[in-house]
């Protein structure tokens, strides 16, 4: 977590006084580790508790440092009464969860991908003279399929540490990305 020099905290590019009163150059980032030991310069690593985390997949914390995750499904809000808790018109507030919301997000990209070639199928529609190409119609139907296949993927995901792993990139064994993040596996923009 921080470099500390006897308990106290040394902020990159601040310079820094020592125990004996000597100021210390704001550089002192780029020093070698024989001379941050020299010194009494010393990395602490931060406690579990205190490591950072997906706010994608959890809330935050517990006091004694579990994370708290996010629901995967919609959760009807209750007072702490256990009564439902309603809206202007009667009906029941639902907070979405990590499901619910990835689909609506898969949705809204496959409308997206479609939308440069809507105009074709409009004009298709009100031109039957006109003709649709089969690269078009190909990347469209490639673009319904691969939501449906997101979808299918995201609804399918038991737990949590299953959803987090449709956003793993594959890779091979050097590390190098082999493919998309099966949440994110769309075909190419024609």
């Amino acid at each position: 977590m921080p470099w500390k020099y006897s308990g106290r905290i040394l902020r990159p590019g601040k310079a820094w006084t020592d125990n004996n009163g000597t100021l210390h150059s704001a550089l002192w980032m780029r020093y070698d580790d024989a001379w941050k030991t020299k010194y009494g310069i010393v990395w602490e690593d931060a406690a579990a508790s205190e490591e950072p985390f997906n706010n994608k997949f959890y809330h935050g914390r517990q006091a004694n440092g579990t994370l708290i995750p996010k629901s995967l499904t919609d959760v009807n809000a209750v007072d702490e009464d256990g009564n439902a808790i309603n809206d202007e018109d009667g009906n029941q507030i639902v907070t979405l969860g990590l499901k619910s919301n990835a689909i609506n997000l898969v949705k809204r990209q496959a409308a997206d991908k479609l939308a440069p070639t809507d105009w074709m199928v409009i004009r298709l529609q009100e031109d039957s003279s006109k003709t649709l190409s089969t690269t078009v119609t190909n990347y469209r139907a490639a673009v319904r399929t691969a939501s449906g296949t997101i979808e299918t993927k995201i609804t399918n995901a038991s737990d949590l540490a299953a959803f987090m792993a449709l956003y793993d990139t594959p890779v091979d064994s050097d590390g190098n990305p082999t493919g998309n993040a099966p949440i994110n596996d769309w075909p190419d923009t024609i």
